[in-house]
């Protein structure tokens, strides 16, 4: 036990290093969400596509895997969803409580954690269980607050569902090292190098930026956030090493690193996946759920050229410029 803390006390004095320079500005929102970009876009990407160039689909792929993490994933949705229901909350805000209690920081904190406490082998199921979760939950929530929002599912939002898959950079790194390792074409050191150098500083990045994001959210609402933590921490990990060790017999091992990320990645708060495609609209949560969500996943996830999704409704503007905003909004 004490081998395993010391082993990852570094990444949550990444987090610290992150969130005292995000509290003392010398790290701003803006500097923070541009950090959030590069690792997004360029570093973590590399990390995942050198991953993946180096294993064959084959080898990684295992249908017990992910039938026993969708069976055990989707348990525990359910049962925030039922609950979010049974307390009266419309359908969005149910959404996200039940998006928060299962998906967590898996590809920021899960992939570079786990493959460092559980050895090279943990990459292949960590990869699987995160395309599960950018696939199917995440895909999940968009159809779930679109609807929920136009009062049915056009194939307006299917198609940009499907868009903004497809330029997920993480699904497309996995994507293009997959095929590059099934077309056994062998990786020149220079390029093996610069992947090497460009995806190290994923892991420092994602971490500093997640305190830094840390940094700017208040603790509201503390029963729903108990609640949640609960769901992440115990319920999903239950349900999860339930299904893959007596239900479908998976691997101990590939089954234990996908018992894992849940309890590594929610200590980085409460990440919810707000690459939610709108019509040319944002979607708006309420407050003080978006503050139970990390903002360096919205900034990350929301892409250029392409309708965006907002934690709050003001979520990209200057403190100035938020109560004439207020009044725009209000007398729609």
């Amino acid at each position: 036990m004490l081998a395993i803390f010391l082993k990852t006390l570094p990444f949550f004095a990444l987090i610290g290093l992150g969130y005292w320079a995000g509290r003392t500005r010398f790290f701003t929102a803006e500097a923070t969400a541009y950090l959030t970009k590069f690792v997004f876009y360029f570093a973590l990407s590399a990390m995942l596509f050198r991953f993946s160039a180096n294993l064959s689909l084959a080898e990684v792929w295992d249908s017990r895997l992910v039938a026993a993490y969708l069976w055990g994933t989707g348990f525990v949705y359910g049962i925030a969803t039922l609950t979010g229901f049974l307390r009266r909350l419309d359908v969005p805000a149910t959404a996200m409580e039940a998006q928060c209690a299962v998906i967590g920081n898996t590809g920021f904190l899960g992939v570079p954690m786990l493959t460092l406490l559980l050895g090279a082998e943990a990459i292949g199921p960590v990869v699987l269980a995160l395309a599960v979760d950018l696939i199917v939950f995440s895909s999940l929530i968009v159809i779930l607050i679109t609807g929920a929002r136009d009062g049915q599912l056009s194939l307006r939002a299917l198609r940009t569902i499907s868009v903004g898959l497809v330029k997920n950079p993480m699904i497309v790194a996995m994507t293009l090292g997959f095929i590059w390792s099934g077309l056994q074409i062998p990786i020149p050191d220079p390029m093996n190098e610069f992947l090497a150098i460009l995806g190290g500083a994923a892991t420092p990045g994602a971490l500093f930026a997640i305190g830094a994001s840390l940094a700017t959210k208040s603790a509201e609402k503390l029963h729903v956030a108990g609640w949640l933590s609960f769901c992440k921490l115990v319920l999903h990990p239950a349900f999860v090493g339930f299904a893959a060790l007596w239900l479908f017999n998976v691997d101990p091992y590939k089954a234990g690193v996908i018992i894992a990320p849940p309890r590594c990645r929610s200590r980085a708060m409460f990440i919810c996946w707000p690459n939610i495609i709108t019509s040319g609209r944002n979607v708006c949560l309420p407050q003080s759920l978006s503050r139970h969500c990390s903002a360096s996943s919205a900034s990350a996830l929301s892409s250029r050229g392409s309708p965006r999704f907002s934690l709050h409704p003001f979520a990209n503007t200057q403190p100035a410029q938020r109560p004439a905003l207020a009044a725009q909004t209000e007398g729609r």
